[in-house]
This record gives C-alpha cells, structure tokens and sequence, in this order.
C-alpha cells in the first residue's frame, strides 16, 4: 500500500525527530568535550583530561550543558533530514525514470541523503550555535573573553540578537553546509553499506537485520561522516564560539588561522571524543527511527 505523501512525510519527520532525541541522550556528554577541544586546543591535554576537568569544575551538568539547544538542534535538523531524505529519493527516482516506489542502489540513497543535508542545515546552524557558545561558555569567562553569568539558552539568544541581529544566528552557515554536503553522502552512503552487507551475510531482508546490526551500521556512518568532515567542524565550532567576543572570520580565514596559529593537529583536536561518541548516538539515531517509522508504517499499513 502507497501512503498519501503527506502522510508518508509525516512519519518521516516524526520519527526522525525521535531518532535525533535519542542521538542527543546518548552522546552529550562526550559532544561537550569535542566542542570544548575543538575550540580550546591548548587548554586540555586530551580527551580524559577534558572530560574529568569539566566534571571537577561544573559537574555533571557542565557535561550536559547545552543540552536544550541541543535537543532543538537534533530534533529539528533529524526532522527535516529524514523528511527531505524521503523527499530527494523520490526526486532521485524521476531523474533516474525509476518507477514510485522502486528501490534505490545505496549510492542512489547517499545522494538523496546529500542533498537532503542543505535543507537540514538551515534549521540547525541557530540551535547549534547556541548550544556551542553554552558548552565553551566556561573557557571563555575564564580567558576574560564574554562576562560571567551567560550560561542559559535565553542569555545566549539574547546576547546573539542585541549584537547580531537574527542573522547573528546563521554564523558559520557556510561552514555547516560544505561539512553536511559530503558528510551525509558518507553517513547515509555507509549506513545503507553497511545493512546492505548485514542482509547479505544473515540472508535476510535489510529491515529485519535486527537491533545489533542496525546500532553498529548507525554508528559506522557516523564513524564515516566525522573521520571526513571533522576539520570543517573544527573551524565551524571556532567560528560559533569565538564569535562571541566579537565578529570572527569567516571559514577560509578561520581555517588559515588555525593552521597558522595551532597547526594541523588542532583541526582534528576532539576527534577521540566524536568517534568514540558516534556509535551508541548514531546507533541510538537509525534505531529509533527505524523503530519508530516502522511502528506508524504498520498503523497506516492496517
């Protein structure tokens, strides 16, 4: 049975903004260190040490602050990606004279994923933004860079609006699409890989590989997206936070500056973090959503 688009559209965003709540509960903590390292590269000397800093200085809480832009950022941007994911495959299949409703190569599919990101990335360079400043809030107090006290989402805004403007929220747009363009070609391009090889090897259709499989082929398109487009985030994370203290560069020069400044190492500063966090976040995304569109697919199918 052929759901009404609007309908099918519908279980998309819903489910994708099911997946992008719990990508965020499962890996904020370990998100707060890359955004951390990523824009104060000298200030930790690795990962654990960035970590245990934070819980010693803020708690747990410093683990988990930002979480609510968070929340919007994951929630939105996965919304709007999976729905216009659905969106471009049928786009892909009348440019390809392929039937409604015809299966797509895993290529086919990293493609429609691709063009999917430039939709996504404009609901979630505001949140991101806010929840970047909100976990390097505590760095740039203690460099006497932004005033103490700036530690809630309604600060932030505020701050963001009486500076900038409502453009203000779109610092590092730029940045955010040349990384989502060919990371989520890679990310869903592996995700599809890697079910594609699961069904294959258990001689199964790839919706019913199971939860194991679906988790690990989840976070191996996570694992793909950031090993690609990690340094473009680094630059997209300075250009965010640094900001703050005044108008920031924009990427070629931010990218020139960091080379420049804290050399190539510093572009990958955070990445044991990101990796080591993409597998049960990017598991717990492509399990929900899967789960969970499958859930609303049978209610309609019935």
């Amino acid at each position: 049975m052929s759901l009404h688009p609007v309908v099918q559209a519908i279980i998309d965003l819903s489910s994708g903004a099911i997946g992008g709540a719990a990508c965020v509960f499962s890996g904020q903590p370990l998100d707060t260190a890359k955004v951390k390292m990523q824009t104060f590269p000298t200030m930790y000397r690795g990962f654990l040490d960035c970590f245990f800093s934070t819980y010693r200085q803020e708690g747990l809480r410093g683990l988990y602050q930002g979480t609510t832009p968070a929340l919007m950022a994951n929630i939105a941007e996965n919304s709007v990606l999976f729905m216009s994911y659905g969106f471009c495959q049928k786009v892909v299949r009348l440019l390809m004279g392929l039937p409604s409703g015809a299966a797509l190569s895993d290529v086919q599919k990293a493609c429609s994923g691709s063009v999917a990101s430039i939709f996504s990335s404009l609901v979630l360079c505001p949140t991101e933004l806010v929840k970047c400043r909100l976990q390097a809030m505590h760095e740039m107090a203690a460099l006497g860079k932004v005033a103490e006290g700036q530690n809630t989402v309604w600060s932030v805004v505020k701050t963001v609006i009486r500076k900038d403007g409502p453009l203000g929220f779109y610092q590092g747009l730029t940045t955010t699409i040349a990384r989502e363009l060919p990371g989520y070609f890679c990310f869903f391009g592996a995700y599809e890989l890697c079910r594609s090889s699961f069904a294959s090897y258990m001689s199964t259709n790839k919706d019913d590989i199971g939860v194991v499989p679906i988790m690990f082929s989840g976070g191996f398109g996570g694992a793909c997206l950031w090993l690609v487009v990690y340094p473009m985030d680094c630059v997209k994370s300075r250009i965010q936070v640094l900001s703050m203290a005044g108008r920031q560069a924009g990427f070629i020069k931010t990218l020139i500056g960091v080379i420049q400044t804290d050399g190539m190492r510093a572009l990958y500063s955070g990445l044991t973090p990101t990796l080591i966090r993409t597998f049960p976040a990017n598991g717990a995304l492509f399990l929900a959503y899967e789960a969970s569109r499958k859930f609303m697919m049978r209610q309609f199918d019935s």
